[in-house]
């Protein structure tokens, strides 16, 4: 009721009449040099600097300009590629009507290629987001958006390819503002990092966007395509590692009049390794993982957008991923030391095949108010993810007489999840300094899984979970800018429920809460160079899917890890202090949070109750007591001389943590629960060097550092590594031939240590150390055209074109 009562209010302020004026401005658009009309050049009437109106030109290069009141007025014809053209119109009783019709002059240097990208990187601090606008040097990182990533400031990858933010894992990734129903992991290798235009970490998001994610949103936002007539770009990588890993897609554009074709297509195929070892020191028992994944990924999208005329755009675009992925992953545990043990090594062979498809179905419409900035969006979007996953398992023990026997069984999961998502956002500037957004959504969730185990020696097992969400909410922000100082107060009402169900009805959980998330942001520019922000936000992180299904992931001989249908959602609130400095040469941006936590979700490991020798583990997740965390983080980018430049950065964050985790009492030969409160701090820190020999060449190397985290489970080794890189530019830079060798000297490692519940220590290595080599080539050099279609870079939804 009250969503409805909300929407009734927000209809009838977009319905709110306004006066008609009396005077006309029309005229056509035509290139000097050959006098053919240029459709889409931008045209607007100013009054004293102020825009009180514009439109785009037609297919013909006309336009008109209506109910303009009697008065002066300034037009400004602007046209990419073309040089800017400024007039005066005079309209009064006399003049009602004004007639401008103006031949443009193309520019000495005409845009090409399909993308404009920068040589180097650059940050901005916006009034709630970190901007990474990326250029070449960090497209050099690597084939995918993956790859990129530890090269940003406050994100890490590790070696599973899961996020972190500010050295927390709970962050909400979206694509072009858009949630995905793909895992981010495997979404992130599939992008490549060509496409990338930027990256924004919103570490306090306003109450305009969904609240998911505790430590904030990483919103990553792909080159739109607005070229006429027919057009792309290809790229293609190879990455050499223990094996070559294929990656490559095709961007497809085609424009005519008032629509824009899209399409895209991308393949990401290879072969990957990671291999470790635990050592149980009580026992002297070594367990050794080698784990072979075998990844072939496609990505298919078609689209279109509309313009139906200078007020409304119309788009649609659906999108289809299949992943056929494979794994192989042998485990050998090595009991020959072990004092009173009959056993001498287990060994165990498991595999796990695909395939996951996901298709994704977008409509979006858009109307433009008269009022420059005044704007109504509505979007629909609907996707569905079918999931399968058969996993076989062969488990040989060996005894210390040499007789043998195996256990042999298979697990078959089939799921489905269909997300469906309706929402409308409303922006009104009021006046020159007041704004008023306003917005609604409701969002549906509905899964289904079924689960199949059995061996040659038992009845096979058959098992249902059902995991269901109904979100509906609804969000006003106002703000305000001075000469100064400026401010933005908001807050969303959301409505959650979820319902989870086992083996229909033999087990349930059912939770229904109704919640207000305020956000507050306070501006202050102290010069034109200094700018300071105080900014408060709270936020959630919901159980997902995969940490509450109460049905057996993967498995070894000594670790199963499963969901916990009972987690609690986990709170925060957030209160950030940043101060962003422009220098000439460069920028310097620098912050400080606290957090205050309810019932955070992590990972727990607790001994097998099952099974009496103690030695198997439980690894599922579980919700921790209040917690508290605080960091810093100082990010630099300076352009020292004309052929080099630097970009530093640190980041700080520390957490105090309180749970219970399990210790092993060899004497009784029980596990019993132990109370930790313990503060756990990480940091990180990058150097980002460019050098330029001339227009075509450059260098770059990045370092990397990682300091050691002593947590509550257990405590992670410091990790470093150095990267080196060149770029080479040909075709009138229609062309880009990169060339990376990543961990120069190898030493990107995860090792770890813990007591809890046994003494343990072990290291993981992966392919961190290859050498990738890519191409990017552009082609069609159409002249851009500009549709007046919102760049939703300021919201979580945005219309049209890009990959994604």
């Amino acid at each position: 009721m009250k969503l409805k009562i909300f929407l009734f209010a927000l209809l009838g302020v977009i319905a709110t009449a306004q006066a008609q004026n009396s005077g006309t401005v029309s005229g056509k658009i035509t290139e000097k040099s050959n006098n053919t009309p240029i459709s889409y050049a931008t045209v607007s009437i100013k009054d004293n600097g102020k825009q009180v109106s514009g439109v785009n030109t037609d297919e013909n290069g006309d336009f008109a300009i209506k109910n303009l009141a009697l008065k002066n007025y300034t037009i400004e014809i602007q046209y990419i590629g073309f040089r800017k053209y400024i007039g005066s119109i005079i309209l009064n009783d006399n003049k009602k009507t004004a007639t401008v019709n103006i031949s443009l002059e193309e520019e000495a240097t005409q845009l090409k290629g399909v993308n404009i990208v920068s040589e180097r990187s650059t940050i901005e601090q916006k009034i709630d987001r970190k901007v990474i606008t990326v250029g070449k040097d960090l497209t050099t990182a690597g084939a995918s958006a993956s790859d990129i990533m530890n090269n940003i400031p406050s994100v890490n990858v590790d070696q599973d390819g899961k996020l972190s933010l500010r050295g927390n894992d709970n962050v909400r990734v979206l694509i072009d503002g858009r949630p995905s129903n793909i895992d981010p992991a495997q979404l992130l290798k599939q992008i490549p990092s060509t496409s990338i235009k930027k990256i924004e970490l919103i570490t306090n998001p306003s109450a305009k966007y969904n609240p998911e994610g505790m430590s904030g949103i990483i919103n990553i936002i792909l080159h739109k395509n607005a070229n006429t007539g027919f057009n792309g770009s290809y790229s293609g990588g190879i990455t050499f590692g223990e094996t070559a890993k294929y990656n490559q897609s095709l961007d497809l554009n085609y424009k005519t009049g008032k629509v824009n074709f899209f399409g895209n297509a991308g393949q990401n195929f290879g072969t990957y390794y990671n291999n470790g070892h635990i050592t149980r020191s009580d026992q002297d028992i070594v367990q050794k993982i080698n784990v072979i994944s075998d990844n072939d990924s496609y990505l298919y999208k078609i689209g279109m957008d509309y313009l139906i005329n200078d007020h409304n755009t119309l788009s649609f675009y659906s999108n289809q991923n299949k992943s056929n992925g494979k794994g192989f992953v042998d485990t050998d545990i090595d009991y020959t030391n072990v004092l009173g043990s009959n056993t001498s090594n287990i060994f165990q062979k498991s595999r796990y095949s695909g395939p996951d498809q996901v298709g994704t179905y977008n409509l979006a419409f858009k109307h433009i108010f008269k009022k420059e900035g005044h704007t109504l969006d509505f979007e629909a979007n609907y996707s569905d993810n079918k999931e399968t996953n058969n996993a076989s398992f062969d488990t040989k023990t060996t005894n210390l007489d040499n007789t043998s026997s195996s256990f042999v069984y298979d697990d078959y999961i089939k799921g489905t999840r269909k997300l469906s998502t309706v929402n409308v956002d409303y922006v009104n500037p009021l006046n020159e300094k007041t704004t008023l957004e306003a917005g609604a959504e409701a969002r549906i969730t509905r899964t289904d899984n079924d689960y199949i185990t059995g061996n040659p020696f038992a009845a096979i097992a058959v098992s249902n979970y059902t995991y269901d969400t109904d979100i509906y909410s609804a969000y006003v922000t106002f703000g305000q800018k001075f000469k100064k100082f400026s401010y933005q107060l908001g807050t969303r009402f959301e409505s959650y429920k979820v319902a989870a169900n086992l083996n229909k009805g033999l087990e349930k959980f059912d939770d229904d809460y109704i919640t207000l998330y305020p956000s507050a942001y306070l501006t202050y520019n102290l010069n034109e160079k200094n700018t300071l922000q105080l900014s408060y936000s709270r936020r959630v992180d919901r159980p997902s899917l995969e940490q509450t299904k109460p049905i057996r992931e993967f498995s070894t001989p000594l670790v199963t890890a499963l969901g916990n249908p009972e987690l609690r959602p986990q709170f925060t609130n957030s209160v950030e202090l940043n101060y962003t400095k422009t220098l000439e040469k460069g920028s310097f941006t620098t912050g400080i949070f606290v957090r205050s936590i309810n019932d955070q979700i992590s990972r727990i490991l607790y001994p097998d109750e099952t099974d009496p020798s103690q030695e198997k583990q439980i690894m599922t997740f579980t919700n921790y007591d209040h917690n508290t965390a605080y960091g810093f983080e100082v990010s630099f980018n300076y352009k020292i001389t004309k052929w080099w430049d630097i970009q530093p950065s640190i980041d700080f964050s520390s957490i105090n943590q309180q749970g219970v985790v399990f210790l092993y009492d060899p004497a009784t030969k029980t596990s019993n629960p132990l109370e930790r409160k313990i503060t756990v701090s990480a940091f990180n820190g990058r150097m980002n060097s460019n050098f330029k020999v001339n227009k075509r060449l450059s260098f770059l190397a990045f370092g990397f550092y990682r300091g050691a985290v002593d947590g509550l489970q257990n405590n992670s080794h410091e990790m470093y590594k150095m990267d080196i890189g060149s770029r080479y530019t040909l075709l009138d830079s229609k062309m880009n031939i990169s060339l990376r060798f990543n961990d120069v000297f190898n030493t990107m490692k995860y090792a770890f240590d813990t007591m809890y519940p046994y003494p343990q220590a072990g290291q993981f290595t992966w392919e961190s150390q290859t050498v990738y080599l890519g191409l990017t080539y552009n082609f069609g050099g159409a002249k851009i055209k500009n549709l007046q279609r919102k760049q939703r870079e300021d919201n979580t939804n945005k219309g049209g074109g890009g990959m994604f």
